[in-house]
């Protein structure tokens, strides 16, 4: 936008020019009686009023405009409130937070894990560890935070100590195929699934799995269980959910089957709800313990998958979606509250930090982001647009043109 610098009117020298004019020439009534003089007198103060005016309404309008360039500014010289993006020369298949530091790590497509130390000021890569010779597939820090596990395409799960880098455990060929997914389940035992269905369980004072089982046909997509551990739950390629009993290491229930690939799960309301979405741009929800069906269903009108979800209150959902949007949905009653963030390809993974502040995503544009969350604290956020349209939440740095403005008021 230009801020206007004069008006458009006629020039001064045209308006004394047209007013002697009207003062030399007699101007007739109906009647064929000259009009008196004080009529040439009132259109000269008419033309000087238009003026008048048309300068008020320049003036008007370049505060206005000043008014909008005052805010773009403002916005403009905002302090940063997220960490810079990270361009990762390789694609971050998985993402995961460090549980108690400022710390991410991310599992590449080459095989390396990449561990970036996180502020306002800055994101930096604080190392690198290569370990697979493949794509490392799923990563994850061990509830304390000391050890970093991760699976790849090459079919091995290495252990490693964040701190140093050192390796700490190396299963080797611990699937007969490529290992897709992780899930830590306490101190000692994780699990993970491959590509072909098969879910094992592994105690890291063992040196082989401790529970395998083929149970699907599919891939693994997702692991996941609760504080009290006694179900493993996985979701999977085939468009089942298949729960396990840890104690007991034996098949709990599958659920009947899906239309759609389930491709991520994530707990809600005090972890007795299990929502899980799918390709087909979909959410199921399932109460904990009862997964053989289905109890609910929120669809989009949008049919493009849904590739990750994770929780970040008890009632508030982020999907990470194939078309690089991070949308975010209020589940009990289901509502959609807008769009997070946005990347221009495809989402893969979601985590959020220890302290609740930043979700962050990465994607198929091999770009590492983060997003601020705080203002999901705002009961203002909750109320529904009544005329439906998709809002851009704050920290999405996009500003709807209509919300802008009502701003400048």
């Amino acid at each position: 936008m230009h801020a206007i610098n004069g008006h458009t009117g006629t020039p001064l020298e045209e308006v004394d020019e047209m007013n002697t004019s009207n003062s030399d020439s007699d101007d007739f009534d109906d009647t064929g009686s000259s009009v008196s003089s004080t009529n040439s007198d009132d259109g000269e103060s008419s033309a000087v009023q238009a003026e008048n005016d048309e300068d008020e309404g320049a003036g008007a309008q370049e505060d206005e405009e000043d008014s909008v360039i005052t805010a773009i500014m403002r916005a403009r010289d905002k302090p940063n409130e997220k960490p810079p993006d990270v361009v990762s020369e390789d694609y971050l298949v998985d993402i995961s937070f460090h549980p108690s530091a400022d710390i991410i790590a991310g599992a590449s497509v080459t095989g390396d894990a990449l561990v970036y130390q996180y502020s306002v000021e800055s994101t930096d890569l604080v190392a690198t560890h290569e370990l697979h010779t493949k794509a490392c597939r799923a990563i994850e820090f061990s509830q304390s935070g000391d050890l970093l596990f991760t699976t790849s395409a090459d079919k091995s799960i290495m252990v490693t100590d964040s701190a140093t880098g050192k390796l700490r455990q190396f299963y080797d060929d611990a699937h007969e195929d490529p290992v897709y997914t992780l899930a830590v389940i306490d101190e000692h035992l994780i699990a993970t699934g491959d590509e072909n269905g098969v879910v094992r369980m592994w105690d890291l004072r063992e040196k082989s799995h401790v529970f395998s089982s083929k149970k699907m046909e599919d891939y693994v997509s997702k692991i996941l269980t609760n504080e009290e551990a006694r179900y493993l739950v996985c979701c999977s390629g085939e468009g089942t959910i298949t729960s396990f009993d840890i104690a007991g290491k034996c098949v709990h229930i599958q659920s009947e089957l899906y239309e759609a690939e389930l491709t991520s799960a994530a707990l809600f309301r005090k972890e007795t709800k299990l929502v899980v979405s799918s390709t087909r741009g979909s959410l199921l929800f399932y109460k904990w313990g009862d997964f053989g069906l289905h109890t609910d269903e929120l669809p989009w009108a949008t049919k493009r998958a849904i590739n990750c979800l994770i929780p970040i209150s008890e009632n508030i959902a982020v999907t990470g979606w194939e078309d690089g949007q991070i949308r975010a949905t209020y589940l009990f009653p289901n509502r959609q509250l807008g769009v997070v963030g946005r990347h221009d390809l495809s989402v893969e993974s979601l985590d959020i930090s220890h302290d609740g502040a930043y979700i962050a995503s990465s994607s198929l544009d091999q770009r590492l982001r983060f997003w601020p969350i705080a203002f999901f604290e705002d009961p203002d956020l909750l109320q529904v647009d009544k005329a439906g349209r998709q809002r851009h939440l704050p920290s999405s740095n996009v500003v709807d043109r209509s919300e802008f403005f009502a701003d400048l008021a």
